[in-house]
């Protein structure tokens, strides 16, 4: 076709039908729009006819972007960076396939065409969407039957170290944090687009491996002895040593203080009388006790560092502590009266109880969590069940206390009042262990079965392995560490292969042990162990009880699992729903709300940012803050699950789980004690759900200030399942004024006055304005924080020890306007809105778990199984329970 350069493309040409613009036949349009183009740009030669566009796109898609959609996305508008006209339809390329979703899902909500232009009658919506979800849905199950939905995938750190804890019988191993960051896809470390194995993750599963088996090996012939031994505060060094000022350190606050009871030892103190009676005087001994009035930190550390644990392994830690008040300074002739100086010989029984928080030490300063409790001023002996690692000590920290930091005065306790200030004593830690149920323990019977234990040939050498027929004994027991490691059933020639790998050792020389541990690492390094292994279609029981394990427990199966799916029972809608309670009632199970957690909500990050000192002095250094509110969040999914409550919880919720220290955050009715429990919350509160709850807005927080983008993209992705699109290259990020001048609402309307920007912006602008009366830690504000000079500062003390060097500036506002018109004037009326779509929430919640379950997202063509799992749940209001039984009878789940 050749087109009359004097006459315009547009021209009517006889006998077609009447279209908006032109009178063509439909098949011709897409050409006729090419050739406008051109003309419109000065073309007035001879123009051959462009190709048309590929015939496969369904004729009612067609016709819905010609009469509504051509005008704006076509090759001279290109609206979007969109361009209809030319789009093709080849679901194969997912790029291809991804814009035809979007393009699906913008008409379908109604948001396409704009509002502003003429709307489609239903009919042509209707036709247009079941037009094209039929052809996307087709492309992609074909996809699905050929492939999969999921890729193969290794096991991620989390899901390695548990599955080398239950397989060796070690719950005390760590090597999650000795191997590289996980990738991460789909906002999950579940997905085999992300877990690549390169050769430096080859040597650190090895070295981890390696490192796991010679944990559970036997370091002694005989059954080593459970010792009880006690480690008294007046005999350690880092308790003791800090009664005497020195030249690093002239502060009481910085200073241990002795006691006997509850009274104040000056004679000790001062060094005219020694630091203990020792064991001359045992009862006396019991008495005596160490005060601090401040947190454990630099340089005030003290530790039972007389105790190191002697190998890895189960101990019982015993802690004898009670509180103290410890009396003000003495006031100075001349001078100003300094009450908030402790007076270290004046002390007296305590006043409340404290919370102590305890942690196993590496030196330097490598602490893990162990547990928590309180004292009371009675003094109290309180007993942790814990796994230590060998070579850590104990490190007990009276975490409600302030850690004194230099500044731009002498700090100040904040709890210090006229008459004095609370302190805790502590009087001795006994340690029992190590524990075990027998000698040598599982791990050491797996790796070596009944086979003798040798002495060593040398002192410290490792305990031999003695082994009268070597080659077969090798053989027998890499059989059988084989079967327990893999996780389906194991041919001969599969444990067999490793064979060569242990001869190679012993013909170098090598030990019987060594050989064995050489062949081990293999296999636990092997694809087999490492990999997930799932064909398209239908998952085989073997591999159903993978699914099912490493999603609930984050690990591998056990014995039952193994046993139901040997038996080709695992499958049956029955056993598979018994299954899931079962492991949802094991205390495992809190693997998956923890790390679950970690990804779909980022609470691994609560770390990675903490609260300026000196806009938020008030929560800088304050751990016990910190790892409640972790806590908090894990215990409110956990009790989510345990009692099937309705998915809106997650919006709002009439409960929260806290301890003291986050009632007082939350401005809550007083609870005591250290430990969370569930209380009901006040009429109106702000609280009650994840939204507000302070882990949530840390993480969603730099520490420095607070941003609705950032918050309102996290509300819109995570607890909604609607993505907003990245931002556009080289676009300027909008920084708060951390000087009060301007508030960021003001800031973000000049930004949003873009049209290009304010697409985005108008859909999650509102929801992070709705969190904007919560501050980086999740306290509540009227107003926000800024620092300048010369202006007043606020009265207070920071958790430093530091005055307050921010001022109060501008007012909050946390109102706003969703696109459909509806407005909210606080978070409480934002979530009401956010509830009348309940469904949503919940739709999120099951697309979240299917694509942490399965590793794999929802796509396309699974929609249809996720409006399924709604409605079987939609019974018990979408219990949180319920949807997670509902995915794992999905096909969604029971399908690779």
């Amino acid at each position: 076709m050749i087109f009359n350069s004097a006459v315009p493309p547009d021209a009517p040409l006889a006998g077609a039908r009447r279209h908006k613009y032109q009178r063509v036949a439909p098949a011709e349009f897409w050409m006729i729009r090419k050739a406008k183009a051109l003309w419109r740009l000065g073309f007035g030669a001879i123009l051959v006819a462009l190709p048309l566009r590929g015939a496969s796109v369904p004729k009612a898609v067609d016709a819905l972007i010609e009469k509504r959609c051509a005008d704006c996305h076509d090759e001279l508008e290109k609206k979007s960076g969109l361009d209809l006209t030319a789009l093709t339809f080849e679901p194969a390329d997912p790029g291809n396939f991804a814009t035809w979703v979007k393009v699906f899902d913008r008409v379908s909500a109604g948001e396409m065409p704009p509002k502003k232009k003429a709307q489609p009658e239903p009919a042509e919506v209707a036709a247009f969407t079941s037009a094209l979800s039929a052809a996307l849905t087709a492309a992609e199950k074909k996809r699905v039957a050929q492939e999969g939905r999921a890729t193969r995938r290794r096991l991620n750190r989390y899901e390695y170290e548990n599955a080398l804890r239950d397989l060796l019988h070690a719950p005390w191993l760590q090597v999650k944090d000795s191997l590289p960051e996980d990738g991460e896809a789909h906002r999950f470390n579940k997905s085999g687009d992300a877990l690549d194995v390169s050769h430096v993750q080859m040597a650190r599963y090895l070295h981890a491996a390696d490192y796991a088996l010679r944990q559970v090996a036997a370091t002694s012939v005989e059954r080593p002895a459970t010792k009880t031994v006690r480690y008294y505060a007046r005999e350690q060094r880092s308790f003791v040593g800090p009664m005497k000022f020195t030249v690093f350190n002239t502060a009481p606050e910085r200073a241990t203080f002795p006691l006997l009871g509850s009274r104040a030892q000056p004679d000790v103190r001062r060094g005219d009388a020694p630091a203990t009676v020792g064991a001359a005087n045992p009862s006396l001994r019991d008495e005596e006790a160490v005060g601090v009035v401040a947190s454990t930190y630099e340089p005030l550390e003290p530790k039972f560092s007389q105790f190191k644990a002697p190998v890895a392994g189960r101990y019982r830690l015993r802690i004898c502590a009670f509180s103290v008040w410890v009396g003000p300074g003495k006031s100075v002739p001349g001078k100003p009266d300094r009450w908030w100086i402790p007076d270290l010989d004046d002390v007296s029984p305590g006043r409340r109880s404290e919370p102590i928080l305890v942690y196993a030490e590496t030196p330097p300063r490598l602490l893990r969590w162990l547990g928590k409790f309180d004292v009371s001023p009675e003094p109290s002996v309180n007993e942790l069940d814990v796994w230590l690692l060998e070579g850590e000590t104990v490190r007990p920290d009276a975490a409600r206390f302030f850690r004194s930091r230099p500044g731009a005065g002498r700090w100040q306790n904040p709890l210090a009042e006229k008459d004095g200030q609370p302190g805790v004593a502590f009087r001795w830690l006994e340690v029992e262990g190590p524990i075990y149920e027998q000698w040598p323990t599982a791990g050491h019977r797996l790796l070596f079965g009944e086979l003798p234990l040798g002495k060593p040939e040398r002192a410290g050498a490792p305990v031999e392995v003695v082994s009268a027929h070597p080659g077969q004994d090798a053989a027998r027991l890499l059989r059988a560490f084989v079967e327990r490691a893999y996780r389906r059933p194991v041919a001969a020639r599969e444990a067999t292969r490793f064979l060569p790998v242990i001869e190679g050792v012993r013909k170098t020389g090598g030990s019987f042990a060594e050989a064995m541990f050489t062949g081990y690492t293999a296999v636990l390094c092997s694809p087999e162990f490492l990999c997930l292994e799932e064909k398209p279609g239908r998952l085989d029981d073997h591999a159903l009880a993978s699914r099912l394990s490493f999603f609930l427990w984050n690990s591998a199966p056990d014995d039952e699992l193994r046993t139901l799916a040997a038996r080709g029972r695992l499958h049956r809608p029955e056993v598979l729903r018994a299954q899931t309670e079962r492991l949802l009632g094991d205390p495992k199970s809190r693997r998956f709300v923890d790390a679950f957690l970690d990804y779909w909500l980022d609470l691994r990050k609560i770390v990675a940012t903490a609260p300026d000192s000196s806009l938020y002095p008030d929560y800088y250094l304050d751990d016990l803050l910190a790892e409640s509110a972790l806590e908090e969040t894990q215990l409110f999914i956990a009790e989510l699950v345990r009692g099937d409550l309705p998915a809106r919880n997650i919006v709002a919720a009439d409960f929260a789980l806290v301890n003291e220290r986050l009632a007082a955050h939350y401005d809550l009715p007083a609870v005591e004690g250290v430990a969370l429990r569930r209380v009901a919350l006040p009429p109106d509160s702000p609280r009650g759900g994840l939204l507000t709850q302070a882990s949530v807005l840390k993480v969603t927080a730099n520490g420095t200030t607070t941003s609705p983008v950032l918050r309102g993209a996290w509300i819109m992705e995570r607890i909604l399942g609607q993505p907003v699109p990245p931002p556009p290259p080289n676009l300027p990020v909008v920084d708060p004024d951390i000087r009060g001048a301007t508030t960021i609402r003001q800031q973000l309307e000049k930004h949003r006055t873009e049209e290009s920007c304010a697409v985005c912006h108008s859909k999650m602008d509102p929801a992070g304005f709705s969190l904007e009366s919560f501050d980086v830690m999740g306290g509540w504000r009227d107003r926000y924080r800024a620092v300048a000079d010369g202006v007043p500062a606020e009265k207070g003390i920071g958790h430093g020890g530091q005055k307050f060097p921010f001022h109060l500036a501008l007012p909050v506002d946390a109102s706003g306007g969703l696109p459909d018109g509806r407005t909210f004037g606080d978070i409480r009326e934002f979530k009401r809105l956010l509830l009348a779509d309940e469904q949503q929430v919940a739709r999120n919640l099951a697309r979240q778990l299917i694509t942490y379950a399965t590793g794999a997202p929802v796509r396309f063509g699974d929609r249809a199984a996720v409006e399924q799992i709604l409605q079987r749940a939609s019974a018990s209001g979408y219990g949180v329970r319920t949807l997670l039984h509902e995915v794992v009878q999905s096909e969604l789940f029971r399908s690779k």
